[in-house]
């Protein structure tokens, strides 16, 4: 669930006005041009993923150091593709993984589809993110992330006998379920960050049912106000996760919607951190 009750305030992130863009594409392409630039020995670049409705663009971010390693799909949250989901996928690849962020909007717009100072808030800026989730169809989720799945593991540094991770921020704690389901030979463990009460909802396309259907164990990362709205829901997704015999963790968090992610209001350093830790120790198991 991403209203402006649950994901209030401003996103303000500099690198995304023309200017510090501009700035940045410049610096990410002096990286892929000199690997010895780039922070935390990872290489960055940006990729298009051919998908059944078109042309996604991405940024892949691959470990420099000779090898092969698990690969792991980053869902980013409502706001899409941006320069702090890039540092996320850095920052995950820099401990030992080929990690693909893909802009889930390609469909109606490249990323990034917002500017230095958007405001949730705004009913006309929400509406335009609403439109672009609105083009995204369950059938099309779930082709997109066999079509992501399938560029990672094409990738050279990418281990083939190593499973999958998927992590999802927002409307991506949904999406990361719907991966695991779509692609269950491959995804060991998912990774769900205030993804809202839609994880669990009365409708027969609701993400808790899949469960059953994956072969993955679960991080689970509640936000404190989307648990005030549906204190039931973590109860909830702790049976469904019981009754498929799936290892999982449901957590509540001293946070609220959107506390992982750089440059929003919501944003809560100690919590976010927590949080990383405990997806590091699920990839550590469950990607081994």
């Amino acid at each position: 669930m991403c209203d402006e009750f649950i994901h209030p305030g401003l996103v303000t992130d500099s690198r995304l006005s023309r200017r510090g863009f501009a700035a940045m594409t410049v610096a990410a392409a002096g990286v892929a041009a000199n690997p010895a630039l780039a922070q935390s020995n990872v290489l960055e670049k940006d990729v298009t993923v051919k998908t059944a409705d078109g042309m996604c663009d991405a940024v892949l971010f691959t470990p420099m150091a000779k090898g092969t390693y698990a690969a792991v799909l980053m869902w980013p949250d409502i706001m899409g593709l941006r320069p702090a989901f890039r540092d996320m996928g850095r920052r995950l690849a820099s401990q030992g993984y080929v990690v693909l962020v893909p802009n889930p909007f390609y469909r109606s717009a490249k990323a990034p589809v917002i500017g230095d100072n958007f405001d949730f808030g705004n009913p006309e800026q929400r509406a335009r993110l609403m439109g672009y989730r609105g083009a995204m169809t369950n059938d099309g989720i779930d082709s997109d992330a066999v079509a992501y799945l399938a560029f990672l593991d094409a990738q050279p540094q990418t281990s083939k006998t190593r499973k999958v991770g998927v992590q999802g921020y927002c409307m991506g704690g949904t999406l990361s379920f719907r991966t695991a389901a779509a692609v269950p030979g491959r995804v060991a463990a998912v990774g769900s960050f205030h993804g809202g009460n839609g994880l669990v909802s009365d409708k027969p396309d609701s993400p808790h049912l899949l469960i059953s259907k994956t072969n993955a164990a679960y991080l689970v990362c509640h936000a404190q106000n989307d648990d005030a709205q549906a204190p039931a829901m973590k109860d909830q997704l702790k049976a469904a996760f019981a009754a498929a015999g799936k290892t999982a963790t449901v957590d509540v968090y001293q946070a609220n919607h959107g506390w992982c992610v750089k440059g929003g209001a919501a944003y809560h350093e100690a919590e976010a951190e927590r949080a990383w830790a405990n997806l590091s120790a699920l990839y550590k198991t469950s990607l081994a």
